[in-house]
């Protein structure tokens, strides 16, 4: 006969509750807090997972309702935004005289434009009006615009149509932003026209950087995009849990911490 646990269902609800009013929680954590050893509140939040109400996270779990739709582009560009300036200037330093650049949409990847009028001869394409907005009157840019279906949320273009225009082209480095980044279930999103394009823009290029504040971490949404090693770098800024940071690396992703040097 099988080990029955009488307080499991007693456990169960004090994780859902945890996990609800903290918005996330490591295995660890919990372990703690309800002084059980941590592969029971794995078992536990495995089954909670199974009923929907919790979603599983590398090390942890979030509430269900942590990642529904993204807000609107203009409504986050104050959120996170010192490690999102941190994180376009750590990228944009990688930018080189005579490169070809993809500047995909996200208000991190806007956040770069900013620093880009000082190098020399750059070609930017871009699916985002707000960085075809910001870079078409620098002189030292020649631009190439990607047309598609507009999505108004993210002011960017998306969908078949972009997708075959994206075909056409090489870039020397792809920078683009990510909703959601977990070790196990990859690259997510919450837009699947998003991510069909955001599909073909990673393939695009010789060296494809993905930039993401450490809210995006650990976290999981609806549409599967691609495992986290399809991107060759992510980076990210030094709020990042390190469990996670080293979990994604071991998975084979180059991880860059904005303003850390290289151990």
């Amino acid at each position: 006969m099988g080990y029955s646990d009488p307080m499991k269902s007693v456990r169960q609800a004090q994780i859902h509750h945890i996990v609800e009013e903290r918005g996330a929680v490591t295995v660890a954590d919990l372990g703690a807090l309800l002084d059980v050893s941590e592969a029971t509140v794995r078992r536990d939040l495995d089954a909670l997972s199974g009923q929907g109400a919790v979603i599983r996270t590398h090390g942890g779990a979030m509430t269900a309702a942590s990642l529904g739709r993204e807000r609107p582009l203009l409504e986050r560009e104050t959120v996170n935004r010192d490690a999102k300036e941190a994180i376009a200037r750590e990228a944009s330093a990688m930018v080189s005289p005579g490169e070809t650049l993809f500047l995909g949409s996200g208000t991190t990847v806007s956040a770069m434009t900013k620093y880009l009028g000082v190098t020399p001869s750059l070609t930017i394409i871009s699916n985002s009006l707000p960085v075809i907005d910001a870079v078409s009157g620098l002189p030292n840019v020649e631009l190439i615009v990607i047309g598609g279906s507009f999505r108004q949320s993210e002011l960017s273009m998306v969908g078949i149509i972009a997708v075959e225009a994206i075909g056409q082209f090489q870039a020397d480095r792809v920078f683009m932003g990510m909703r959601a980044i977990d070790v196990d279930r990859g690259f997510t999103g919450d837009n699947i026209d998003e991510a069909m394009t955001d599909r073909e823009i990673l393939g695009m290029g010789k060296q494809s950087i993905v930039l993401a504040d450490h809210s995006k971490f650990g976290c999981v949404s609806t549409v599967f995009l691609a495992p986290v090693d399809a991107a060759d770098l992510v980076i990210t800024d030094a709020g990042v849990d390190r469990r996670i940071a080293d979990a994604v690396m071991s998975a084979g992703m180059q991880l860059i911490i904005a303003g850390q040097k290289p151990d």
